[in-house]
């Protein structure tokens, strides 16, 4: 804790003095200096925006829409829906299916290959 108040450290402490034994146990572990009881929380999944300022429902409901007329199973919606929120949330299994399947898609294309 760098820059916090004298006001900050003394609500520090009565927020740790409130806490459950157990917690408390468990910030002691972490370091107490560490610990910040002011901190933001994160924002839920749902209204997580990619770089494009999508939440992830937008971006699977304009993906899916595309393929409207070809229609897709409940399975294809839910792998998309999967992936959307892998990539949206920086995970790196996620990320590394989305490379491979970029990679293998211009793989079909360069050797004449059609996908479906």
């Amino acid at each position: 804790m760098t820059d916090r108040t004298e006001d900050e450290a003394l609500r520090k402490k009565a927020i740790f003095d409130a806490t459950a034994p157990r917690r408390q146990k468990h910030i002691l572990k972490r370091g107490y200096d560490k610990w910040d009881p002011f901190q933001e929380p994160k924002d839920p999944i749902d209204i997580r925006k990619d770089k494009t300022k999508r939440t992830s429902h937008m971006l699977i409901r304009e993906f899916l829409q595309t393929l409207a007329s070809e229609g897709y199973s409940s399975d294809y919606a839910r792998g998309a829906f999967d992936l959307c929120l892998g990539i949206i949330n920086e995970n790196e299994r996620f990320q590394g299916m989305f490379d491979f399947s970029c990679w293998y898609q211009e793989l079909l294309h360069r050797e004449g290959i059609k996908r479906r």
